[in-house]
């Protein structure tokens, strides 16, 4: 599978905000608030899972066991959705501690879960970087 444009807008925006969640999980960490840029790293960091998610949605492999070209993979993206949904939900309730659980919960599952497995050998990103950047397949 060729680098499409929807495969380099899927992952600019997941590589940003694998990049940019640490920040904003930080930004509220310890004695020292830091809202603003909690904020700002929080809405980037939303704004990036968002087109990360959308753009899955015109990325397809027929060569995977696949329903319509979508695989298992494609099931982080309704779970990204109704998480971004219910962390903003949370925060309209003011119950701030499961707005974080579920924002923590999205960088670890959606973030780190799905760029794991990304880099599986048969995936095209791991034959990217296993095959083609370190010669190892």
């Amino acid at each position: 599978m060729p680098l499409t444009p929807v495969i380099a807008v899927h992952l600019t925006a997941a590589l940003a905000a694998l990049v940019i969640g640490p920040l904003a999980i930080w930004a509220r960490r310890g004695g020292t608030q830091r809202t603003r840029v909690h904020r700002a790293a929080g809405y980037a960091w939303v704004t990036m899972m968002l087109a990360t998610a959308i753009s899955a949605l015109f990325i397809r492999d027929y060569q995977l066991p696949n329903w319509a070209g979508y695989t298992w993979i494609h099931l982080f993206v309704p779970v990204t959705l109704a998480g971004l949904f219910g962390a903003f939900r949370a925060l309209v309730l003011h119950d701030i501690a499961r707005h974080r659980k579920i924002m923590q919960g999205l960088y670890v599952g959606a973030c780190l879960g799905a760029g794991a497995f990304t880099l599986l050998p048969e995936r095209y990103l791991g034959q990217l970087v296993w095959g083609q950047w370190f010669g190892l397949l």
